[in-house]
């Protein structure tokens, strides 16, 4: 076992863009005053979803949704592992963290859709209701994904949070990506730029 490269860079800056956003729409979500800088981080969480969307069919090894795909079984024997203190260790995301970020990029799409419903009047009353509905379900699941990231964490002896900052973790050297992608960061810093700036003239 040795330091590898596992998370290429669009995977990382991703995540902390898309957990920034959802922090500032959350915290603006109820002011009048910072409705613009709400609904840009609105458009910032849609312009980071359209783009992981994208890398998790080109990305990098674990970057793909390929790369996590588990089923139901396979989720229960990891979680009766946690139970047990003993899960299995997985190189990229487990089991249960893939399930979460699913439902996280479910829960996200759902709640730019029906924002923009609501900034743009459309759909009456029920799209703003569903909009919270929505943004209160996807806190709860980033609270358990944050729990199960410190719990595993701890399990493992190893800083998951750190990992997804520099994008090593241990493993075995054939284990490794090939390459941080770093050029891509561009494509993806800019989309996120237009997309908040879009907030502001529109």
């Amino acid at each position: 076992m040795q330091k590898i490269l596992v998370w290429d860079w669009p995977t990382r800056l991703g995540h902390w863009l898309l957990a920034c956003a959802f922090i500032m729409a959350w915290g603006s979500g109820d002011s009048e005053e910072w409705r613009l800088y709400h609904v840009a981080a609105g458009y910032v969480m849609a312009a980071v979803l359209l783009f992981r969307i994208f890398w998790g069919v080109a990305g990098t090894r674990y970057a793909r949704f390929s790369s996590f795909l588990f089923c139901p079984r396979q989720l229960l024997a990891y979680l009766q592992g946690i139970f047990n203190g003993r899960p299995a260790h997985w190189v990229g995301h487990n089991p249960a963290g893939s399930y979460a970020i699913y439902l996280l990029m479910l829960l996200g799409c759902g709640v730019t859709a029906s924002g923009l419903a609501v900034y743009y009047e459309i759909g009456g009353e029920w799209p703003e209701e569903l909009h919270a509905m929505l943004a209160e379900t996807m806190l709860i699941v980033v609270g358990v994904h944050v729990a199960g990231v410190v719990i595993s964490s701890l399990l493992h002896r190893e800083n998951l949070v750190r990992s997804m900052i520099v994008g090593y973790k241990q493993g075995r050297p054939e284990q490794a990506i090939e390459s941080g992608k770093g050029a891509w960061v561009l494509l993806l810093a800019g989309l996120s730029a237009v997309a908040g700036w879009l907030a502001f003239t529109t």
